[in-house]
């Protein structure tokens, strides 16, 4: 079974335009996600419990990734609308990848 080169020890690296989040192997391929669809599917308690609630935007127009910490098992991303609680496990941002 090939292994994601989001999960083989994998840097990152944010477009000049903010927009997107670049997954960079070892072997040089790349995986890219844009902005937008990393804060929709963002699976903290904050965006969980707003889904629940039914008040969850549809879309993040314009969004912008300002900051990527590494934790080493995931990435915790800060957003242009203030949004910081997301941790983006390495295995589900190769899981993203792959939709």
């Amino acid at each position: 079974m090939p292994t994601s080169p989001i999960t083989a020890g994998a840097s990152c690296e944010v477009s000049a335009d903010l927009a997107s989040l670049s997954m960079i192997a070892n072997d040089e391929s790349r995986v890219t996600l844009t902005a937008e669809k990393l804060r929709l599917l963002c699976k903290c308690a904050h965006c969980t419990r707003a889904r629940f609630d039914e008040r969850f935007p549809e879309r993040f127009p314009g969004i912008a990734i300002v900051e990527v910490a590494d934790l080493g098992y995931g990435l915790n991303i800060s957003f242009s609308d203030g949004h910081n609680r997301g941790i983006y496990p390495k295995s589900y941002l190769a899981q993203l990848a792959e939709s």
